[in-house]
């Protein structure tokens, strides 16, 4: 769970005392969002709220501070260490992960090489801090149903966006590796795509992924799955958010490996996941050994149902 201190850390020296209330609400905290000129907005379990010029978190957008130009730079310098050309390949990528392993998205003017591709990117006027919460036991419901005579079952999660499918997948992952009372430890290796699950820092993972887990960082998907397959000789693969065929034909691949396949992808059901083309003929085989349907309720997020590989309720409705 984020901690206020690591709140704080992410701001310049003067401007934590106009952060400190935000960050005595470090548990509620999920996203605070930074646009030059505009008024900072925040979201806290999942409803927007602003701060104040006095540091206080209210529901009246127009008693909002706004933040400058000036204060977007000062806070992009420290948390590059004051030095943003150390930084530069992962800007370029449009996030920084920093201590904690909460994940900084920015937007502003983009430089192209001659082909076309990013450069870098500079005048950041736009952030977006993305809070990790690491919830230890997220995934205690679940873990009875992925296993079938202590083997892991390959499992795709399904979830709308905001329901905290990658909470889920980093809980597994660490059960999954550490053991549990259905398996021994496995060796597991995640792609961290967008250095959401494990959270690294300078490589170094922010978040428990548990013991006998690799991870290669900041790497697309499709490329990573196959890089670990090779490098890391891993029982699991883990991946968040499937969306392309090239991703579905990696999968496939790892599965013909014989690593087990864990995997998550947006959807709001198992309809609409059933007649996504890219996954259609995933679908088709039933390679999946489970499929976990995520939702929110009343505020809150919540396994909705599971289902076996033929579709059939294993657990919910």
């Amino acid at each position: 769970m984020a901690t206020g201190e690591e709140i704080l850390r992410i701001f310049p020296d003067y401007m934590r005392q106009l952060w400190r209330e935000v960050s005595d609400r470090a548990s509620q905290l999920q996203e605070i969002r930074l646009r030059s000129g505009r008024e900072v907005i925040l979201v806290m379990n999942g409803d927007e709220r602003y701060l104040s010029g006095k540091g206080q978190v209210v529901s009246d957008i127009r008693s909002a501070v706004r933040v400058t130009g000036q204060d977007m730079e000062a806070i992009l310098n420290h948390i590059c260490d004051y030095s943003v050309y150390a930084f530069c390949d992962e800007i370029r990528q449009g996030f920084l992960t920093i201590p904690g392993g909460h994940r900084v998205g920015m937007a502003g003017q983009v430089i192209l090489e001659e082909n076309g591709t990013i450069r870098n990117m500079k005048h950041i006027r736009y952030m977006n801090i993305r809070i990790s919460h690491e919830i230890k036991g997220a995934a205690d419901l679940v873990m009875p149903y992925l296993y079938e005579n202590r083997k892991l079952l390959d499992t795709l999660l399904i979830s709308p966006p905001g329901c905290g499918k990658t909470t889920l997948l980093r809980d597994m992952i660490r059960q999954i590796a550490d053991g549990n009372r259905f398996s021994k430890g496995m060796n597991v290796a995640v792609v961290d795509e967008r250095s959401e699950i494990a959270g690294c820092y300078m490589g170094c993972p922010q978040n428990d992924v548990g013991v006998r887990t690799d991870v290669l960082d900041a790497c697309p998907k499709v490329a990573g799955m196959m890089m670990l397959i090779r490098s890391m000789a891993p029982q699991v693969v883990a991946v968040d958010e499937l969306g392309s065929e090239e991703d579905i034909r990696a999968v496939s691949q790892v599965m013909q490996c014989g690593s087990r396949m864990l995997a998550t992808v947006h959807g709001e059901s198992l309809q609409e996941i059933m007649e996504k083309d890219f996954l259609r003929d995933l679908v088709r085989r039933q390679v999946f050994g489970r499929y976990v349907m995520l939702e929110r309720q009343d505020g809150t997020c919540r396994v909705r149902s599971i289902y076996d590989r033929g579709f059939r309720i294993c657990y919910g409705s």
